[in-house]
C-alpha cells in the first residue's frame, strides 16, 4: 500500500474560466493538505491573479519541478515560459495553448512517477486544438498518451450515482453507424472491471439504456435494440456481468429505477449526461476509467459566465480530489491482495474419502 501522501497532480485547465477559483477555493481548507499533496501544473503569476480577484486566501509555493514538491503545500508548478494574459469569460488561442502546456507537462511527470493521479479542471475543447491536440476533449487525448493501449470509458459518477458512456464526444448523426455490438461489449466490460477494481464492488449490476425512443418498440422506432444491444449483452452474461435492459432512458430515470444499480450504461452523450447533470451537477465528478492513469474532473465545464465573479462552487472539483484518491487507494489495495494467491486447493474426484487433497510438495 502506498505510504506517503498521495501527489494529486492538477491541471490548471482555461486560464479564463473558473478553473484557478475552484482549485485555491478547494485548497483554502488546511484539511486538504492532509489527505494529499496538490500540485497544480500552471503559472504562479494566473494564480495570484485571479486569487487576489477573487480575495481568496490561499497560500501556495512556486516550484519548478516535481523534485521540489513539498508535503503540506499547495504547489504550483509554472508551465509557462511568457507573460499570460488572462481575458476572464473569454474563450482565446492564448488561454487554449497555456491549458496544453499544463496537460503535457502533467503527464510527463506521471510517466516519470512524479505525480500518482491526474485531476484535470475544465478546458476549452475549440481553443486547446492544435497540431498536437486534436481531440475532442480529455478522455480521448489521456487515452492515446499513456492508456499504453488500453480503451477508456467516461462515468460521471455522484456516491453510488455512476452513468457511463458507449459513445462519448461524436456527433449525434453518427452514433447508429459507431454503435456496434463489439463497442457496447468492450464498454461494458471496462465498466464492469472498473466498478470492481476502482470501486470496491463484488458483483456490480449494470442498467443498459436503449437508443431509441420506448427501446425502439419491437422495431417501429428503429432496430439497434435487436440487432446490437441485445445480443451485445446475451454475451455478456455468458461471461457472468450481470447487465439489465434495455430499459428506455426517459422512464427508466423519471422512475427512480436507476437507484437500484451501480451502474448505468448510456448509448451516447446527452442521453447520460442530461439525466445525470440535472440531478448532481454540484458535486457530480467525471472519471475515466480503463487506463493505468487515474483521471478525474469536475462535472462543470469553463463556467464563462461566471468567471471571476467569486461565485463558482468549488464542490464538484473537491469531489473530483476525493475521488481520485480513494481509485487510487482501491487499485493499490487490489494489487497488494492479488499479488501472493494461495495455491488451489481441491477435492481429488477419484477419492472417495473426504480428506482435503493437497499439491504433492506440500504432502509428507
Amino acid at each position: 500500500m502506498e505510504r506517503r501522501k498521495i501527489r494529486v497532480g492538477i491541471t490548471h485547465g482555461d486560464i479564463n474560466g473558473v478553473g484557478y477559483e475552484v482549485i485555491l477555493k478547494t485548497f483554502a481548507e488546511p484539511e486538504m493538505m492532509e489527505l494529499c499533496t496538490p500540485v497544480v501544473y500552471g503559472s504562479p503569476k494566473v494564480a495570484a491573479y485571479h486569487r487576489k480577484a477573487m480575495d481568496i486566501s490561499a497560500n501556495f509555493s512556486i516550484i519548478n519541478s516535481a523534485k521540489e514538491i513539498q508535503d503540506g503545500r499547495l504547489n504550483v508548478l509554472n508551465c509557462t515560459a511568457e507573460e499570460l494574459k488572462v481575458e476572464l469569460g473569454k474563450p482565446t488561442a492564448e488561454a487554449g495553448k497555456a491549458a496544453l502546456d499544463a496537460l503535457e507537462r502533467a503527464l510527463a511527470d506521471y510517466r516519470e512517477g512524479g505525480i500518482d493521479v491526474l485531476v484535470t479542471a475544465p478546458i476549452n475543447k475549440h481553443t486547446i486544438q492544435s497540431e498536437t491536440f486534436h481531440f475532442p476533449g480529455h478522455t480521448e487525448y489521456i487515452e492515446e498518451r499513456v492508456g499504453d493501449g488500453n480503451k477508456s470509458l467516461m462515468i460521471l459518477m455522484k456516491n453510488d450515482f455512476r452513468v457511463a458512456l458507449v459513445t462519448g464526444h461524436v456527433p449525434v448523426r453518427e452514433i447508429p453507424s459507431i454503435l456496434t455490438k463489439e463497442l457496447i461489449e468492450e464498454k461494458i466490460e471496462i465498466f464492469h472491471k472498473s466498478l470492481k477494481q476502482d470501486f470496491g464492488i463484488g458483483c456490480p449490476r449494470i442498467a443498459v439504456f436503449s437508443l431509441n425512443p420506448h427501446a425502439g418498440d419491437n422495431g417501429l422506432l428503429g432496430t439497434e435494440e435487436q440487432d446490437v444491444i441485445i445480443p451485445a449483452m446475451e454475451e455478456l452474461k455468458a461471461k457472468g456481468i450481470q447487465c439489465f435492459g434495455p430499459y428506455p432512458a426517459d422512464g427508466f430515470m423519471g422512475s427512480g429505477n436507476f437507484t437500484h444499480f451501480d451502474g448505468i450504461m448510456a448509448m451516447y452523450h446527452d442521453q447520460g449526461l442530461a439525466p445525470f447533470k440535472a440531478l448532481a451537477m454540484d458535486e457530480g465528478v467525471n472519471y475515466t476509467a480503463g487506463l493505468p492513469i487515474v483521471r478525474t474532473s469536475p462535472a462543470h465545464g469553463t463556467a464563462y459566465d461566471i468567471a471571476g465573479q467569486g461565485v463558482a462552487s468549488e464542490d464538484s472539483f473537491r469531489q473530483a480530489i476525493y475521488i481520485a484518491i480513494d481509485v487510487f487507494r482501491n487499485r493499490c489495495m487490489e494489487r497488494e491482495i492479488s499479488a501472493n494467491p494461495l495455491r488451489k486447493q481441491y477435492y481429488e474426484k477419484r477419492d472417495d474419502s473426504d480428506k482435503l487433497k493437497l499439491d504433492a510438495e506440500y504432502e509428507e
